[in-house]
């Protein structure tokens, strides 16, 4: 079990709006088939990403959601990818259009960041092309000096 898994015990939220929603870090909750047609054919980060390439990722991964109470449907989810003691990366935030706009990815990255701050890490990252006002309400902020980072990509892996 890794250290994040182990601080998964959540705070929730304060009511985010009239519709129940619930927040789980069970990897079992989430629903893979959900996620991965969410990614592969909406995210633009994430678009024609394999099906085996997405379980892989979210078996080595932190993995968190937001359900409906009522129907059990998952509704968003993120997930984090960390050494649970100096950095962590928030990747792969999707919340589905029904819900978007009552809360949803509010309450998600609270809990999220709750279980990061739990961990006192030196720094978490992630990379948007749209919903900066989201992170910034949660303290993410433009790099100071992004100069100073690189990456290197290569073509998506046979899995």
């Amino acid at each position: 079990m890794t250290r994040l898994a182990s601080h998964l015990q959540f705070r929730f939220s304060e009511p985010m709006t009239n519709a129940p929603y619930r927040f789980s870090a069970r990897v079992g909750d989430m629903d893979r088939e959900q996620i991965h047609a969410w990614l592969s054919r909406e995210a633009y980060w994430a678009k024609g990403r394999p099906r085996a390439l997405q379980d892989a990722a979210i078996d080595a991964s932190a993995n968190f959601g937001m359900f409906d109470a009522v129907s059990g449907r998952q509704v968003a989810y993120a997930r984090v990818v960390t050494d649970s003691v100096t950095f962590a990366w928030v990747c792969d935030v999707f919340v589905d259009h029904t819900v978007r706009g009552h809360g949803v990815a509010v309450a998600l990255m609270e809990n999220v960041c709750a279980r990061l701050d739990d961990l006192q890490l030196k720094r978490v990252v992630l990379t948007t092309g749209d919903a900066h006002g989201l992170y910034e309400k949660f303290g993410f902020e433009l790099l100071a000096e992004p100069e100073k980072w690189m990456a290197r990509t290569a073509a998506t892996p046979k899995i």
